[in-house]
């Protein structure tokens, strides 16, 4: 750290919003501990974990020291896993359903297309729980008609005594026919429940997690909607504290809930003149699987108007080893609604190829989840990028990044047709 870089922060809150995930909060707490003492040891500075100071929602603190530097955050988790799991909760049949209004919603708006012009891999991902859930149905009508056939040659000799014993009775073959009506549904039933109920390539999840979103059209659900209210209220509350800078980390999903979050705080007023430094941090984003459907009316406009602000900095972190998020798109700019003047966010790469060696890399090929997870988790050979120094080191974000240009190969050419708020 350069003496034009000297200590900034002293005491930092931090908001975390996480995606679409019904783990409890203390799952990333204890990701937040591996990767912190992972981290400070390969890069050479202290990290201690400590238990909540604040009131509010889950959390934990955290106390960092590099070259006589010490800083304090308290880090919070602006729960939603509860809303995750409710959603979460349809039977065999909803989730078929779901699965038809899903994919109705991104085809029949054309949205699916203009995503597939933007990024595959994220795309794929889409399908990817579609085409699972449609194989899982097919395999589970074959096993079925397989069993009860099985089932039903076994007891032919039942069934021809049952006939015999009937004076003109139906033939063998009708019997049959209909005990393979309702054998043949009943026995696919149970494999597909065996299949939702393990989840081994977690379709059912992933199926649930697009379903949630495109539910409404790209509108933000009204059980969502009170929820971040309360969200915005835990901003605004922060921003009153003494304390240097409040920063905003958004994953996945929980990037675009970020954006709309401060947006919201900035247009109600409630970001304090000399209060501390706002700082926005999304981590892996999917903003276009949300912002591209037609009813996303209200997350097109908070992405524009957060991207001329003059009250926060805005750093957009993503990978192309990351298949599950839009790497290196411009949220704002993809979506077709950059306004004139537009400053953020600032867009880099966490490049995997470069800031994880060649072992960890073969170690998570593989494993896409947690490479979608790995902006939490610490790098074995790291870049400009430490979630740890962002979240508990000394500089604010502004400064941490000033000057740094936008990473090669960022994405800023509208493929969406809304070029308007509507």
């Amino acid at each position: 750290m350069s003496e034009a870089q000297s200590q900034e922060v002293r005491t930092r809150r931090v908001l975390y919003i996480p995606g679409f995930d019904p783990v409890p909060a203390r799952k990333y707490r204890e990701r937040y501990r591996r990767g912190g003492e992972e981290q400070a040891d390969i890069s050479g500075y202290a990290l201690r974990m400590g238990p909540q100071r604040t009131k509010g929602y889950y959390g934990w603190s955290v106390e960092t020291e590099s070259r006589g530097d010490r800083t304090r955050a308290d880090i919070e988790v602006l729960v939603w896993a509860d809303i995750v799991k409710d959603s979460m909760g349809h039977g065999i049949a909803a989730t078929y359903w779901q699965l038809v209004k899903t994919a109705w919603a991104y085809i029949g708006s054309g949205a699916l297309f203009r995503l597939m012009r933007l990024r595959k891999g994220p795309v794929i991902a889409a399908l990817y729980p579609v085409v699972l859930l449609l194989a899982q149905l097919g395999l589970a009508l074959g096993l079925g008609f397989a069993l009860a056939y099985g089932a039903l040659a076994g007891s032919e000799a039942l069934l021809r005594g049952i006939e015999g014993e009937r004076s003109g009775g139906q033939s063998l073959f009708v019997l049959r026919a209909a005990m393979a009506l309702v054998m043949w549904p009943c026995l696919a039933w149970l494999v597909l429940r065996w299949f939702k109920r393990r989840d081994p390539w977690l379709g059912w999840y992933l199926m649930h997690d697009y379903a949630f979103s495109a539910s409404h059209g790209g509108a933000y659900p009204p059980a969502q909607e009170a929820r971040m209210r309360e969200f915005a209220d835990r901003i605004a509350g922060a921003l009153a504290e003494d304390v240097e800078e409040v920063l905003v980390v958004g994953h996945s999903s929980g990037a675009y809930m970020a954006v709309s979050l401060l947006a919201d705080v900035i247009r109600a007023g409630r970001v304090p003149e000399n209060g501390p430094k706002l700082a926005l941090l999304t981590l892996g984003h999917v903003v276009p699987m949300v912002s591209f459907l037609p009813k996303a009316g209200r997350l097109r406009a908070d992405l524009a108007f957060l991207s001329t602000r003059e009250e926060i900095t805005w750093l957009d972190v993503t990978a192309p080893g990351d298949g599950c998020s839009f790497a290196l798109c411009d949220p704002v700019a993809v979506t077709g609604i950059a306004p004139e003047g537009q400053r953020w966010p600032l867009v880099i790469s966490a490049a995997f190829t470069q800031t994880l060696s060649p072992e960890r890399q073969k170690a998570l090929k593989w494993q896409l989840f947690e490479l979608h997870f790995q902006y939490l988790n610490a790098f074995d050979r790291p870049g400009d990028y430490d979630y740890f120094q962002i979240t508990a080191g000394p500089l604010t974000l502004a400064t941490r990044y000033a000057g740094r240009a936008p990473s090669p190969g960022r994405i800023s050419k509208p493929v969406n047709r809304h070029r308007g708020l509507a």
